[in-house]
């Protein structure tokens, strides 16, 4: 495949007619997609010739438009996705039987990837509303930020936050206590419980208001690492914790520590001034075996937040040039359609906001396999290349180990709707990036520092991968999802971009934007994509609450660089 092809099939500007009921991604492939649920027998008519479906198709599944013998190779979005285990009829069904992941061979090898920018004209003089930090970074939000060195303060941590936030207004759970108490007076009263209707309840009472407004959350990176395991998990759960610290969206931060454990508080205070000299954020720290009692620890820690959250309230949001965003982008719950609207249109976006001086992030390296190849030929340098071949190996290698590998990533959601290869879920999940150049590398809790696409290593775990995300310094990100997933990030809005309206519209409590136009042929993925930069800048300003901030979707997990995929 040529440069210009690769381009083509990178890009994958297409829009569905609406007539359609399948689709051909790259015209080297031998399957089609279903659109919508074919029936057996069903006659389709493709390049002057008709196939007969000798299987029910549903909708995101794929068929076969040729005989394929043991052994052939299955292509999808121009590239080896898998091989036939069976002898596969043209019009037959693509299963988990007759098809067995494989991927092609991948080296650095120069090639002079040449990117067409997409015209950004519009967004040249836009500019979003943001904290302006000390060092010149700019953050889409204002959070107070509680971090335990060790699990060991979980619960004091847990104690602090259903104070403040029911307190401050950044409860989103009065609601259900509401409900509960409601179902508490009806039981009292002699109800029936079992039968009870939600509908019967009277209105809950409105949320209590924020008493600061311009600070935008009270955040607790709750853990259970910082003692036991090994030195070395200890050392990169410092450097995570000290990413976060030192995360734009941050403007104090309350350290609890037990006193006694691995990880102690000086390791991480040297780990926040190695990343960032210039440090300077308010640090709090209250460690328990030093403290008079527990009771005067959480007082105290309380007491001294409050007066701090008095301060960073006195931040106001001013304008930034786009140039200052830094987007993470991310898959989770992925279905058959998620390389084809959400993934891609999201790629236009990416591509937006590299051509504007912004940067991007992708993740996942285990949902790589199979696109590797078209990642390094798109890689600046061969250093660059060098290392994400590296990481991705090593990585691997350590998969096979124990008995497992990047091709055992999909899970059975993701094959119940599709995606029968870890190759066709990764050559899809990439497309999330776009067609830019590829400008760096960052292994784990490495800090971005280039515009552009920057490739972060972490595992395929949706929370494994937005926690590091926003560990290298991800200040929004875009997570498209087929299936429906609710995760979120203490620090990192999470904007969430469904693949098809059936999910938009049954799990509208979780998604923002739906891409479901694109599978019906109303939108392009230009126009999808320009749409979600709009969406992005309105998050960034405070003008838009993404769901997960809306619910408190704060997930974390830090990864202690063993197998995950």
């Amino acid at each position: 495949m040529d440069n210009d092809e690769q381009n083509i099939c990178a890009e994958q500007r297409m829009s569905i007619d609406t007539i359609k009921s399948f689709l051909q991604i790259h015209p080297d492939d031998n399957v089609l997609v279903a659109l919508q649920d074919l029936p057996k027998g069903q006659v389709i008519a493709w390049n002057n010739r008709t196939i007969t479906l000798k299987d029910n198709v549903q909708a995101k599944h794929k068929f076969f438009i040729e005989e394929l013998a043991v052994g052939a190779e299955v292509l999808m979005y121009g590239v080896l996705v898998g091989k036939a285990t069976t002898w596969i009829a043209e019009g037959g069904l693509m299963t988990t039987e007759n098809v067995h992941h494989a991927s092609q061979e991948y080296a650095y090898r120069k090639v002079d990837y040449r990117w067409q920018q997409p015209d950004v004209s519009a967004f040249k003089e836009r500019t979003f509303n943001g904290f302006h930090r000390a060092d010149g970074r700019v953050g889409t939000a204002n959070y107070w930020l509680f971090v335990p060195t060790v699990f060991c303060e979980n619960r004091n941590l847990d104690v602090i936050k259903e104070a403040l936030h029911n307190t401050l207004g950044y409860s989103v759970t009065d609601k259900y206590k509401q409900f509960a108490e409601q179902l508490l007076e009806a039981y009292q009263a002699g109800e029936e419980i079992s039968s009870f209707s939600p509908d019967k309840l009277a209105p809950n009472e409105p949320l209590k208001k924020r008493v600061f407004k311009n600070v935008d959350g009270i955040k607790f990176l709750n853990h259970q690492g910082g003692c036991g395991g090994t030195r070395q998990d200890s050392a990169l759960l410092s450097q995570l914790l000290a990413a976060y610290a030192d995360h734009p969206n941050v403007a104090g931060i309350t350290v609890l520590s037990l006193g006694c454990q691995h990880l102690q508080t000086q390791n991480l205070l040297d780990d926040v001034k190695a990343r960032n000299p210039s440090f300077e954020k308010p640090v709090l720290i209250f460690e328990q075996q030093q403290s008079q009692s527990e009771e005067w620890l959480i007082n105290e820690a309380i007491l001294k937040t409050f007066a701090g959250l008095t301060e960073i309230n006195k931040f106001e949001r001013k304008p930034a040039p786009l140039s200052q965003l830094c987007v993470g982008v991310k898959c989770g719950g992925s279905d058959g359609f998620s390389g084809i609207s959400a993934n891609p249109a999201v790629g236009y976006t990416s591509d937006l906001l590299v051509a504007l001086g912004a940067k991007v992030l992708l993740a996942e390296f285990p949902e790589l396999c199979g696109a590797e190849q078209n990642i390094i030929d798109r890689c600046v340098n061969e250093p660059t290349a060098g290392k994400f071949i590296k990481l991705m190996q090593e990585y691997d290698a350590q998969a096979h180990a124990v008995g497992s590998g990047f091709h055992m990533n999909p899970s059975p959601g993701n094959i119940k709707d599709g995606l029968i290869t870890d190759a066709i879920k990764s050559t899809g999940a990439a497309k999330k990036a776009g067609t830019s150049p590829v400008v760096d590398v960052l292994d784990y809790t490495e800090k971005v520092t280039k515009p552009g696409l920057n490739l972060v290593c972490t595992p395929g775990n949706d929370v494994e991968a937005t926690t590091g995300k926003a560990a290298s310094g991800a200040t929004l990100i875009l997570f498209t999802t087929g299936l429906g997933t609710p995760t979120g990030n203490p620090v990192c809005p999470v904007i969430k971009v469904a693949t098809n309206t059936a999910l938009a519209d049954r799990m509208s409590d979780i998604i923002d934007i739906d891409t479901g136009a694109i599978i019906r042929g109303e939108k392009t993925i230009e126009e999808m994509g320009t749409e979600i930069l709009e969406y992005c800048i309105k998050a960034a300003s405070g003008e838009l609450i993404p769901k997960a901030v809306q619910l408190n979707q704060d997930d974390f997990i830090p990864w202690k660089r063993g197998v995950s995929l």
